[in-house]
């Protein structure tokens, strides 16, 4: 954990993270090329969370792509790809576009179980990356912003909230 505040606890084979504001618990080791699975779990109510991959770190800061783990049943972008701490919705979905917004709901709105373990699957090869949710393709994009970083798991920090994840793996692709 690279942030001063954040509570991280294993238990039965989960991680469990809880904390009074957003923080990001990330892999020692960066990766460029892989295949990352991973399941998660968040709490009822608002909640929001993410898988940060080909991250950036610096102390209390966590920067990178994202694969989002959105609560919302409104909105329902789970397995969107969110650029944490730069450019925000740029590509899938784009925000405020609502022809991508809807084109982004028609494919993956329904991906998501809310209040049920989620499985997501990141595939990065060179350019190329795919964010699947419960086995449907939610985003398949090009982009060159970062060809390796950390991975990383984020609770989004609602007061008393736990986030679970389990399962997490991760296979280098040559």
């Amino acid at each position: 954990n690279p942030y001063e505040w954040g509570q991280i606890e294993v238990k039965d084979g989960e991680i469990h993270l809880t904390g009074e504001k957003k923080f990001f618990v990330i892999t020692e080791k960066t990766y460029s090329d892989f295949v990352f699975e991973g399941d998660v779990f968040i709490p009822e109510g608002k909640a929001n969370s993410g898988f940060i991959f080909r991250g950036l770190v610096k102390p209390n800061k966590v920067w990178g792509y994202q694969a989002e783990v959105d609560g919302s049943e409104v909105r329902k972008w789970s397995g969107g790809l969110y650029d944490e701490g730069r450019r925000q919705w740029f590509i899938s979905p784009i925000k405020g576009n609502k022809e991508s917004e809807a084109a982004f709901r028609a494919r993956a709105g329904e991906a998501f179980k809310r209040n049920d373990w989620n499985t997501y699957r990141i595939t990065c090869q060179g350019t190329k990356i795919k964010i699947e949710v419960n086995g449907v393709v939610t985003t398949e994009v090009e982009d060159d912003k970062d060809a390796s970083g950390v991975i990383a798991i984020q609770p989004h920090g609602e007061k008393g909230a736990t986030y679970k994840f389990r399962n997490l793996r991760i296979k280098e692709l040559k």
